[in-house]
């Protein structure tokens, strides 16, 4: 035993000895060779930071090593060679940032690959950043690195956020209303989370509940988390963990019953893609569910590099017998790649660290570590990387791989099932191959079939009532009147419910006999110990808010500032608010009830319209119509009694022209439909209408400052106030001998002249007090009583289909028949308003008439004008405009003899000889034993109104002037002398 130290001593020696010329041999060897081939080769120092515990790290490695000695056999002229200088994280954050600094400050490698947890890179990214060493993981995928914004980190992966729209797709897929994220409660999960619950939000999927589960959580805290799930109703769980505590939770799931039909699993990428390398006894607690993991085209050289890696692996870990290779594995090999090309693009000039002299011996080893020359122009050439590897496309955007195609798995056995893709151009789809842009349209099946926890073909509803015997809590609302709708009857010793029923529990007890599955629940009333109402409306609907109950049933309206907080069901009664008002007996007539059936714009408008008229056939009358003729004061008469006696159709005045007849038939029909709809009017008013509403419009309630009222607990109030009724105004009923009191005693006495309310109540109202009351004008719109449950319940769609199948059936009309069976009201009539007609009603005629007459009157000063041109273009230019309009407006008054209505008047005057010329000037004609003509007056012409005619000569003199002028001027100086 003396002896035992110096053989120890010895042997350590021998040991050194043999290591160091077996160094010296094989530098020997490669300078040998070096000489040879007369190239040089650099080595270049490349540190390696994984947990060589690891499958992750172990198949990494081996990856790695195998990617140097491809890469160099296939570039045997390149100067540089990556030489690894590898460090076991151990699985520890420190560990690894403690290898970090000892790569970077001792041994100045030019780059790390690694760490394989994105926790081990968040500090490793900040050291390679400070000392401008690139950082390379091809497993770190926390979303959290890239806010880092460190350019000297790389990530050789996908981002796990790029995973979510494919879980979220899925989810959308099938319907599933609610999920539930299990997560490990580290850096690594709760980072994704924010990302997955984004994106299920934007497809509208809840997510109740967030559970989070400790890295270092043992079984019991497990099972605890998980039976706090089971009594919850949601049945869909995404579980993103790392594969140890993960595969934990799956195991421990199976053992209290959570694999069974009803539920639904979805693992993310991180589990997915290393789920077969666990031991065997946890594979079977994996059964049916569905993974997301990356998708690697399959190539002959991936083919051929697994062939050559697991018979490598294998002998190199015989210990392993699980392992298969994987997505990170191929990165891993493709990391090395990329590394070696770019270390060999950014040459060897400037393979230094710059060192900081810091003196003392308080320096730190963060304040030692030195930086790298080589470090920005390394980053530079990563960027550029750009190649096909045996992962597919290689290079970086921003500091990481892009997302590409997903695969959705589904565990059967000790195997995988592909099941689909997802892509982020095209979504969800069977084959990528045939992947296009319509197909998230697509109305086939995206996935293929799966086979879910349990064994069953079935797709799983997502949800299920949480514990067997637990029934669903229904608040109901008690209420004092108006128990047609929900009717809570008291034991008057335990003061408890002992029974309650009403249309609207009907209503709900016939849905829930509809509904695919059981559904067990019991009513309770929102009510206080004596008995009394605990709230109101508002209030019963936030308990489902709070969790209180699991729905409400009752006389409950669907409006916009409750389903802010709840889910309501289709509605399934009539919906509007209509306001109800008092009808006073119209027997005692007004002396002006004759003007009530036209509003005052339809009286003035068809008295402009008699005047406009009869102005219209006057001036197409009154050059050929002898009954328009004669002293101003007799015409005007003429005319409106001509137009006033049309609207009984007493006019005995012939109308001569064509244009005047026009005007005539279809003024006519004006006043027939006018006088038509008068009479029914006003016969309605005398005799059909013998009750009236006392108020028309809410607006005259709030001018004449009257009382309003409301149903009792009612969101009713919450409109008044919003019209600006003072809430002294507003008084509210409980039942409906309380509204019938307010209306008798009236706003002067303490009631109230109107009630705005719900249909459904004014109909029961009006059955027990009909012809009384009536409704005018519905204030609002609502959709009507309707079922709560809690926001996002999928209960809500289930029970609004098995509403529609009721409300489509006799089973809602029994219903409706057993309470409402008397609730008849023939007077009834929800849009009783104003009964004058108005000219909105008649414009149309209007437009026609005033169309016509003005028509007429422009055909008719276009032919005048034009028979009359010779009097304002060849007379005499230099007279005055004015000049030629009075003579116009005088010729246009005389008798227009042409006209057919004159011919006997001209045979006669030619049998007589009266000659044109034989009238004077101051004078009628000297030839005694002609008549008169009728355009010569008794009064003499004054000579200046014959000036323009007479100034040059004699009209007879005027060679320039035509017959016709000339028997135009004679008959303007005939008639100057008026009729």
């Amino acid at each position: 035993m003396k002896g035992s130290p110096t053989i120890r001593i010895n042997f350590n020696s021998f040991i050194t000895i043999f290591l160091f010329l077996n160094v010296c041999l094989s530098q020997g060897v490669t300078a040998q060779s070096q000489n040879t081939t007369g190239d040089a080769t650099i080595p270049v120092k490349v540190g390696v930071v994984l947990d060589m515990d690891s499958v992750v790290g172990k198949i990494g490695m081996s990856c790695m090593n195998m990617a140097l000695l491809d890469f160099y056999a296939t570039h045997p002229h390149y100067k540089t060679r990556l030489v690894f200088n590898t460090k076991d994280s151990m699985d520890d954050v420190v560990a690894a940032a403690s290898a970090a600094v000892e790569l970077i400050r001792n041994v100045e490698v030019q780059a790390i690959i690694g760490p394989r947890s994105s926790m081990q890179a968040n500090f490793v990214i900040i050291l390679g950043n400070k000392s401008q060493v690139p950082v390379i993981s091809f497993s770190a995928t926390s979303p959290s690195l890239t806010s880092l914004k460190s350019p000297y980190f790389f990530r050789a992966a996908q981002s796990g956020s790029f995973q979510v729209n494919a879980i979220s797709d899925i989810v959308k897929e099938f319907g599933w209303r609610e999920v539930v994220p299990i997560y490990v409660d580290n850096l690594f999960g709760e980072t994704l989370i924010p990302y997955l619950t984004a994106a299920l939000q934007d497809i509208n999927i809840r997510v109740p509940y967030l559970s989070a589960i400790p890295e270092s959580a043992d079984d019991d805290l497990i099972a605890k988390e998980l039976y706090k799930l089971m009594n919850n109703q949601t049945r869909v769980f995404i579980v993103h963990a790392t594969m140890t505590i993960g595969s934990r939770i799956l195991v421990k799931a199976e053992e209290i019953g959570m694999m069974s039909e009803e539920y639904v699993w979805i693992m993310t990428d991180s589990m997915t893609t290393l789920w077969r390398s666990i031991d065997s006894s946890a594979i079977n607690a994996l059964q049916g569910i569905l993974g997301v993991k990356s998708y690697v085209p399959k190539s002959k050289e991936l083919e051929n590099f697994t062939v050559r890696w697991k018979r490598k692996f294998q002998s190199d870990n015989p210990n392993v017998t699980n392992a298969e290779m994987n997505i990170f594995g191929l990165w891993a090999y493709d990391a090395t790649f990329a590394l070696a090309r770019a270390v060999e693009n950014a040459g060897t000039a400037n393979l230094r660290f710059n060192r900081t002299n810091i003196s003392g011996s308080g320096a730190t080893d963060l304040e030692t570590l030195g930086v790298s020359e080589n470090g920005p122009r390394l980053i530079k050439e990563l960027s550029k990387i750009n190649f096909t590897g045996l992962s597919g496309d290689f290079h970086f955007v921003n500091g990481q791989l892009e997302s590409s195609v997903f695969q959705i798995v589904n565990a059967n056995g000790n195997g995988e099932r592909r099941v689909g893709f997802w892509t982020p151009q095209s979504g969800l789809v069977k084959d990528w191959k045939s992947t296009n842009t319509s197909a998230k349209s697509s109305s086939k099946p995206k996935l293929g079939p799966i086979i879910w926890p349990g064994d069953t073909n079935s797709v799983p509803k997502g949800w299920k009532i949480p514990v067997e015997g637990k029934k669903l809590k229904i608040g109901v609302p008690v209420k004092d009147g108006f128990t047609e709708f929900v009717k809570v009857t008291w034991d008057s010793n335990s003061k408890k419910a002992k029974s309650i029923g009403g249309y609207c529990i009907d209503v709900f007890d016939a849905v829930m006999r509809k509904m695919p599955y059981p559904v067990p629940y019991e009513y309770v009333p929102f009510a206080t110990p004596e008995g009394n109402a605990a709230g109101s409306y508002n209030d019963l609907v936030d308990q489902v808010f709070y969790g209180i109950y699991d729905g409400v049933v009752g006389d409950i309206t669907i409006v916009a500032n409750r389903s802010l907080y709840v889910d309501f069901t289709l509605p399934y009664t009539e919906s509007g608010v209509s306001m109800l008002v008092p009808v006073r007996d119209n027997k005692k007539k007004n002396a002006w009830v004759f003007l009530q059936p036209l509003t005052s714009d339809l009286w003035v408008t068809s008295g402009c319209f008699f005047v406009f008229i009869g102005f219209v056939v006057w001036v197409l009358e009154h050059r050929i119509n002898e009954d328009f003729r004669g002293p101003p004061a007799h015409q005007v008469g003429t005319s409106f009694w001509f137009s006033f006696s049309t609207m009984v159709f007493a006019h005995r005045e012939k109308v001569v022209s064509n244009l005047g007849r026009f005007v005539v038939i279809i003024w006519c029909f004006v006043v027939l439909v006018l006088t038509q709809s008068y009479t029914a009017s006003l016969t309605s008013l005398l005799t059909v209408e013998q009750l009236q509403p006392t108020v028309t419009d809410i607006n005259q309630l709030l001018k004449r400052r009257k009382s309003v009222g409301f149903l009792s607990a009612s969101f009713v109030k919450d409109m008044l106030l919003g019209m600006k009724f003072d809430e002294s105004h507003i008084k509210k009923y409980r039942t409906l001998e309380e509204l019938h009191d307010l209306f008798t005693q009236g706003s002067a006495n303490g009631g109230i002249s109107a009630a705005l309310d719900e249909i459904p109540y004014i109909r029961l109202f009006l059955s027990k007090y009909c012809g009384k009351y009536t409704t005018v004008k519905p204030t609002s719109k609502t959709d009507g009583f309707g079922f709560v449950f809690p926001k996002g319940s999928p209960l809500a769609a289930d029970v609004s289909r098995a509403i529609l199948n009721v409300t489509q059936g006799d089973e809602m009309q029994k219903v409706h028949n057993k309470w409402f069976n008397n609730v008849t009201c023939p007077d009834f009539d929800p849009t009783v308003s104003s009964n004058s007609l108005g000219l909105e009603s008649f414009w149309g005629l209007f437009l026609i008439a005033g169309v016509a007459s003005m028509s007429a009157l422009i055909i008719f000063a276009a032919m005048f004008l034009y028979e009359q041109k010779h009097v304002l273009f060849q007379f005499y230019p230099e007279n005055s405009v004015w000049r030629k309009v009075r003579t116009m407006s005088r010729i246009f008054d005389q008798k227009d003899l042409s006209s057919h209505t004159f011919k006997k008047t001209e045979a006669r005057d030619a049998s007589c000889h009266c000659s044109v010329h034989s009238i004077g000037a101051y004078g009628s004609s000297t030839n005694t034993n002609c008549p008169p003509s009728p355009s010569v007056g008794s009064n003499q012409v004054d000579p200046s109104d014959f000036v323009f005619m007479v100034e040059q000569g004699s009209v007879t003199d005027s060679p320039d002037i035509p017959p016709s002028a000339e028997r135009s001027s004679i008959e303007f100086a005939d008639y100057s002398h008026g009729q």
